[in-house]
């Protein structure tokens, strides 16, 4: 049976394009797959711990050797692997923050690269290639090349590196300008605001459409 992951890192709730975007993939992956199932993270309202020094040891030690803290941090890092293995597709939402990816996202990325579940513990292969994973970028402003701060978002070239060790690798849809409504300066760019998010809504629509049969 097919299966999903969604994955939500927004902070700003119903206004959030991101995660408007996730969800309307999430449903066009639902009417693609009748029967399929989804599993739900929301990095945004219940991020996970940043990865910190018990974290680092808990990779360090043997099992048994684990202190209690150590232990719980290994458990968490297996239950996030394992929502990515168990899945087929794995959909995440990236709004920029700052000119980077959220600091949820960052930790998310931490606690999943892990020898012997995401990374062979020998050879350093990835275990985790072979899914679909879609990043819904959004982004307030304007980043393209040509515009004043093309180069100024840290969040689309991170993720491919970050996650590579896994064998993950993203294809990113991206909505921009997406402050133009509510920032009066950038009134004059709605129009183009506006484009940007109906040309990411159609590529989600045709991300899962049936491939026409040859003659």
């Amino acid at each position: 049976m097919p299966h999903l992951l969604q994955i939500d890192s927004s902070i700003q709730g119903d206004r959030s394009v991101s995660r408007k975007l996730t969800a309307r993939a999430r449903d066009t992956w639902l009417a693609a797959h009748p029967g399929g199932t989804v599993t739900y993270r929301d990095l945004g309202t219940a991020p996970v711990p940043h990865f910190d020094a018990i974290a680092a040891q808990a990779r360090a030690v043997a099992p048994e050797s684990r202190t209690p803290a150590q232990a719980a941090s290994w458990a968490l890092t297996e239950e996030l692997v394992s929502e990515i293995r168990d899945a087929d597709t794995v959909v995440l939402g990236l709004p920029l923050y700052n000119f980077g990816a959220p600091s949820s996202v960052k930790a998310w990325v931490d606690h999943v690269i892990a020898p012997g579940l995401s990374v062979d513990a020998e050879t350093r292969a990835p275990l985790l290639g072979g899914r679909e994973f879609v990043v819904l970028a959004s982004r307030g402003g304007g980043y393209a090349e040509g515009t004043p701060r093309y180069g100024w978002d840290h969040a689309e070239p991170w993720l491919p590196h970050a996650i590579a060790a896994t064998g993950l690798e993203p294809r990113f849809i991206t909505a921009e300008l997406t402050l133009a409504h509510s920032v009066p300066a950038m009134a004059a760019l709605i129009p183009l605001a506006e484009a940007s998010l109906a040309d990411a809504e159609r590529t989600i629509d045709t991300l899962w459409a049936p491939v026409p049969a040859l003659a």
